[in-house]
């Protein structure tokens, strides 16, 4: 079991000091995707960065603003490129003379019936093209670029150096799962990036949404460790059940997830489904994709099956 955590005290449109080093204001988009709502971060004192502006709310915008009175905002950051992290970065930007730092690929459309997230911001463009490893710094403050792909191609997580502290933006959330949806998702890379993180030692998360987690060690470990599970649920249904779409399976290893969720959890399965495929270990039809049928390799058939 994950040991989700759920309990965040916050008031929409105010600035709060969670560290020394980090303030955050709460975005009022709370949704399925989002929980309470998009958290923008605030790093440092007099000279600061930003840290995913948000949705475009004047509510935030004028949040942001307040919150940063009398600073002068150095720098401003983006994790990925979707609707509830971008859209203010473009005018604070304008507004403040601010680069906007993100990864260099433009976001890859959904291609999907249903529209995940808030929404692939298509239109988005950094103005610096942030490489893995990039360190930027102000004063009493250091944070460094970590390429985080899986949740998006273009993913990037931010670590505070003097704090030990990680912004994974949406690779980790407190909350809940992460949603891989290809094509700009692909599991591989997002199980690569998550041990990646476990690997830094962080001592706090600070996700865009949902509130810290603070005992980050064993958090990763159930995280993988879900994803690996899921996984084996997978093939165990398909030694079990023989070959069977995504759509047929969804409802049995998600039965517990509201069915509202489910089309979501269809394209985490799908991109479980492409990292199968592209090992050989389970194969379909044609393309593989949400319609496509899928069966386990004849040579693991009988493992499977006998392990479960």
């Amino acid at each position: 079991m994950i040991p989700f955590v759920r309990e965040i005290a916050f008031e929409y449109g105010a600035v709060q000091q969670v560290s020394p080093l980090i303030r955050r204001i709460v975005a009022r988009n709370p949704g399925p995707f989002t929980f309470h709502g998009t958290g923008t971060y605030i790093v440092g004192q007099g000279e600061v960065a930003v840290i995913d502006p948000g949705p475009e709310l004047g509510e935030h915008w004028d949040a942001i603003l307040a919150a940063t009175a009398g600073e002068r905002i150095s720098h401003i950051f983006i994790t990925h490129a979707h609707l509830d992290h971008t859209p203010l970065a473009r005018p604070l930007a304008e507004l403040t003379g601010a680069k906007v730092h993100a990864g260099a690929e433009p976001c890859i459309p959904s291609e999907g019936e249903v529209r995940m997230e808030a929404g692939d911001d298509l239109d988005f463009r950094a103005d610096v093209a942030l490489e893995d490893g990039d360190t930027f710094a102000g004063p009493g403050w250091t944070l460094e670029a970590v390429h985080t792909p899986g949740h998006t191609s273009s993913h990037y997580a931010y670590r505070l150096a003097e704090e030990n502290a990680l912004f994974p933006g949406d690779c980790v959330m407190g909350w809940s799962t992460t949603v891989i949806s290809p094509p700009d998702g692909d599991m591989a890379d997002y199980m690569a990036s998550l041990r990646r993180v476990r690997l830094l030692e962080p001592t706090t998360l600070w996700p865009t949404h949902g509130p810290p987690v603070t005992e980050p060690a064993p958090f990763l470990d159930a995280y993988i460790a879900h994803r690996l599970g899921r996984e084996r649920q997978i093939l165990t249904a398909l030694a079990a059940r023989g070959p069977s779409t995504i759509r047929e399976l969804v409802p049995v290893l998600y039965a517990g997830v509201e069915r509202r969720l489910h089309p979501a959890a269809a394209h985490s399965m799908l991109a479980h489904m492409l990292d199968l495929t592209f090992r050989s270990v389970v194969s379909c039809d044609g393309p593989p994709g949400i319609a496509a049928r899928y069966r386990l390799n004849t040579a693991l058939t009988g493992k499977i099956s006998e392990a479960a």
